[in-house]
């Protein structure tokens, strides 16, 4: 059977995502379109790439994800050289090593540009914060004079992971009239809206993986200081759109993920706190199967 699918952010919790896209697989279903934000797009590019969920697992399995980090070379000692970084490079973090990887393990599948995807296969959230608006990857690219069939798949994957202060933003359009473009999670972690708008029919059941509790159970904030009163709004600010979204429609069709606990930018993981990752999303996956009607 076939479907559409949308795979939410979430950082180093993506790997469960793999683990619940490993059960959808043995279900036998088939994505026709895929949608991600930051670590999702990683996940919904591969996919559309044709890798299966052990190859996905296999790539991670042999990575080191502390490659990803991958901090300037300064004469300056890092402590004092990484608050330089996020002054003047806006992040801590080049992000080059990723969209490396990234461009690597695509073209090993024959996917460069979005020309080497059918049309809509592949789209990907990131935030335009110098405009104020969400991009959608690569549908708005000609808003910046860029022509999407020619657009690099790994760079829209970069622009949608821009995790604000971790990875260096993105900067695209022309050279006179840049514009910085951070994570996608910043405005819409978890796009569903992309296949699932009303007064439109949909053409097959959609399918969303999130790396988060049920609207319902979602745990309050910890607010009692400076630090958790800015993380409690970012969260707030990163899910407020979606969660609007989702608790009036469909979340019957959600598979989620409760992954409090584990940092997004938590790249440290031991191998055996991959696995458990992997394994939560399976037993989500499994138990949401139990009950889906499609």
């Amino acid at each position: 059977m076939y479907i559409d699918g949308v795979f939410s952010g979430g950082g180093i919790k993506g790997l469960a995502l793999i683990g619940a896209y490993e059960v959808v697989e043995e279900k036998g279903l088939k994505f026709t379109r895929l949608a991600g934000t930051s670590a999702g797009s990683i996940v919904a590019a591969f996919v559309a790439a044709n890798y299966s969920s052990k190859e996905i697992k296999e790539l991670l399995e042999e990575l080191d994800l502390a490659l990803f980090m991958d901090a300037r070379k300064l004469l300056i000692p890092f402590p004092l050289a990484k608050w330089l970084f996020v002054y003047w490079k806006l992040g801590l973090y080049k992000g080059n090593a990723l969209e490396k990887w990234l461009e690597e393990k695509l073209a090993a599948k024959g996917i460069r540009t979005f020309a080497d995807l059918p049309p809509q296969t592949l789209r990907v959230i990131a935030s335009d914060i110098t405009n104020g608006v969400l991009l959608v990857l690569p549908d708005d690219l000609p808003k910046y004079g860029i022509n999407p069939q020619r657009f690099s798949v790994a760079k829209a994957i970069r622009m949608s992971c821009s995790l604000p202060y971790f990875f260096e933003p993105v900067k695209l359009g022309p050279p006179t009239n840049k514009s910085i473009i951070v994570d996608g999670g910043v405005l819409s972690n978890f796009p569903m809206w992309l296949f699932d708008q009303e007064n439109i029919l949909k053409t097959r059941p959609v399918l969303g993986i999130s790396v988060r509790h049920h609207i319902a159970e979602h745990p309050r904030h910890v607010i009692r200081n400076a630090i958790q009163l800015f993380g409690a709004m970012f969260e707030t600010m990163k899910d407020a759109h979606d969660s609007r979204y989702i608790s009036r429609k469909h979340a019957k069709n959600i598979i989620f993920i409760p992954t409090e606990g584990i940092a997004v930018t938590e790249f440290s993981l031991t191998k055996e706190r991959q696995e458990e990752l992997h394994q939560l999303g399976r037993a989500c996956a499994q138990k949401f199967f139990k009950t889906w009607t499609y």
